[in-house]
């Protein structure tokens, strides 16, 4: 019999856009499959009706594939594990429920939620960890068939095995143990007949022959249980790796609650794929590899035993250094549709590839260059101030001299600045700047000599007179 394939996945809760915190886990899982060649897998963790939307799931689907994180298995993808929506497997996990009752395994609960908790405040008053008292543990047929008969809401709750430890190892913790008398019967099934994360989660993996789990740290404590539940099913465990969390400048986790932005806000504001992944895939994970990373290489450089225990510190401004890398990676088809309709209106077709050549270096996001076509390609051009005092400096001799260079030697700018600095007799600071000022309003930039061409000669000839002692067009 063949092995199972190597098998990680995302299972996301439909219930908001997706963030830069649980879009780290989805790529962590994508980067380890695809590494070690084997599958990734999607599960909408939809049960929670009240709060699951159809609009959420579609949208993280969307924010997904624009990143490149394609599925193998999952919705809309092939797979025999199927549905992969949780609000659709309600039988499967009813049979599991069955089977647990069978073997008096799971009991059910009456308790209500004031009397939990006064329970769990109980306990913590008294230095004990809030753990189920057991009280509905042992009830007799009986007084459960009262109860039922009476309408009395109940849950069902595993029978925990007291006096026992769980035992396994994780991916990035090493080796866990922990004693089930902490751990106390928990619930599996809520009143309203929906089933408790620890166990529709737990079955899922095992069904769908995950054979790795990469989640974050705040659920390693669900961990015991769900082994115990796969142990008591009989159903295959996965291996577990739980990666650090995410914090914010101020140590608290990074959330959409604490300022986190979506992936849809990140893409309006015109990062590229590339970018959050080449930063996300260092959040967290040491790459020997500190350069740009297409997705390929990442995935070939990615391992479990790189993942961190300390929390990951965002900072946008190594997104930002990410976006730039991006952005010199992008080819110039990927580049120019980025840039925006706005680029497009303004820039003429045949200018298109040098000045996609020309700004590549000096774009971070798509209004940058919306600004370079604005002063390459816009005759109104308005110098900042410090541009201005640097083309007060030069004086109107300097321009004249400019103007007539750009007559003679056209846009070529490298020889239109020597016949300047001839003319002239200056160099540097007092040659360049000037030009730069007069020609782009700006001190700094691109290179003059890919700028010239595209504002050609007529366009620069308007800009220098305006500086010099002519005035008239030739």
């Amino acid at each position: 019999m063949s092995a199972a394939p190597f098998k990680t996945r995302f299972a996301p809760s439909p219930t908001g856009l997706l963030h830069l915190g649980n879009v780290r886990t989805a790529l962590f899982n994508f980067l380890l499959a695809r590494r070690h060649g084997g599958l990734f897998l999607l599960r909408l963790e939809d049960t929670d009706a009240m709060r699951g939307h159809e609009k959420y799931a579609e949208a993280l689907q969307a924010d997904l594939r624009w990143l490149g994180l394609t599925w193998d298995e999952g919705p809309g993808a092939a797979g025999s594990a199927a549905p992969y929506a949780q609000s659709e497997r309600g039988e499967i996990y009813r049979r599991y429920f069955s089977a647990l009752e069978e073997q008096r395994l799971a009991y059910p609960c009456f308790c209500s939620e004031h009397e939990l908790a006064v329970a769990r405040k109980t306990a913590l008053a008294a230095g004990r960890p809030p753990r189920y008292s057991g009280r509905c543990r042992n009830l007799d047929s009986w007084a459960v068939q009262e109860k039922f008969a009476a309408g009395t809401p109940a849950t069902l709750r595993f029978r925990v095995p007291e006096g026992a430890t769980v035992n396994f190892e994780d991916g990035v913790r090493g080796p866990q143990q922990f004693a089930t008398d902490d751990i106390g019967d928990f619930v599996i099934r809520r009143s309203d007949g929906t089933p408790a994360f620890f166990f529709c989660n737990a079955v899922d993996d095992a069904l769908m022959g995950v054979t790795l789990v990469v989640r974050g740290e705040d659920h390693l404590t669900n961990t015991p249980r769900q082994v115990l539940l796969l142990q008591a099913l009989k159903l295959p465990i996965p291996a577990y790796a739980h990666i650090a969390l995410v914090v914010g400048a101020d140590g608290a986790p990074l959330s959409k609650r604490t300022g986190s932005k979506s992936v849809e806000e990140l893409r309006v504001a015109g990062f590229l794929p590339a970018a959050i992944n080449n930063y996300l895939a260092r959040l967290g994970h040491t790459y020997e590899e500190t350069h740009y990373l297409d997705m390929a290489s990442l995935a070939r450089s990615f391992a479990a035993e790189r993942l961190h225990r300390a929390p990951a510190h965002y900072d946008e401004m190594h997104l930002r250094h990410w976006q730039h890398q991006a952005v010199l990676h992008a080819s110039n088809e990927e580049l120019w549709q980025w840039m925006g309709e706005t680029v497009h209106a303004l820039v003429p077709n045949e200018a298109r590839a040098g000045f996609v050549d020309a700004v590549r270096g000096n774009l971070i996001f798509p209004a940058d260059a919306r600004h370079w076509a604005a002063i390459l390609f816009s005759d109104e051009l308005v110098p900042g101030h410090a541009s201005q005092e640097v083309i007060t400096a030069a004086g109107m001799e300097f321009f004249d001299a400019a103007r007539r260079a750009l007559e003679k030697d056209g846009t070529d700018f490298k020889q239109m600045s020597t016949s300047v600095k001839h003319m002239l007799s200056i160099s540097g600071k007092a040659l360049f700047q000037p030009l730069r000022a007069a020609l782009t309003g700006e001190l700094d930039g691109p290179e003059m000599a890919k700028l010239l061409p595209l504002i050609g000669v007529e366009r620069a000839r308007a800009r220098l007179m305006k500086y010099g002692t002519t005035k008239n067009s030739f």
